[in-house]
């Protein structure tokens, strides 16, 4: 395997291991947005059972104050964690990036090697034309 195959194979590697990075922070964002659905549901599950029931009325503005930080808390989190999968989108960009330049020099190396073994195999058949020629005369 030459240095350039390792190179690909690394930076492929690479690429994986950013992949699966990016996949946990958007799994980690979703579980954050559904908290928040959850609490959205839980606000309107206890409004109904304030206006059913008057000491539960009593009790609903300190819920309310406790949701507001919950949902600052889960606001927070979620905004947390997008600015950590721009980075991680970022990061796989420039990993695509450097994997393709990779891949670029090994596919040049490769057409070099083909222009070389032309230019050695055209040198042979000219020689061996010229043997020929030369001999029959």
């Amino acid at each position: 395997m030459s240095w350039a195959d390792s190179l690909i194979k690394l930076s492929g590697y690479e690429v994986e291991v950013l992949q699966k990075r990016l996949a946990e922070i958007a799994d980690r964002r979703m579980a954050a947005e559904m908290k928040l659905v959850m609490l959205e549901a839980e606000v309107e599950s206890e409004a109904a059972n304030a206006r059913q029931h008057a000491e539960a009325n009593f009790y609903h503005a300190g819920f309310m104050e406790g949701v507001r930080v919950r949902r600052a808390a889960i606001q927070f989190e979620i905004e947390r964690i997008m600015i950590e999968e721009a980075g991680a989108r970022d990061a796989l960009a420039q990993a695509f990036e450097e994997q393709k330049k990779y891949e670029h020099v090994a596919e040049n190396i490769r057409l070099q090697k083909l222009k070389v073994t032309a230019r050695v195999e055209a040198a042979a058949m000219d020689e061996l034309g010229l043997r020929r020629a030369a001999g029959g005369r």
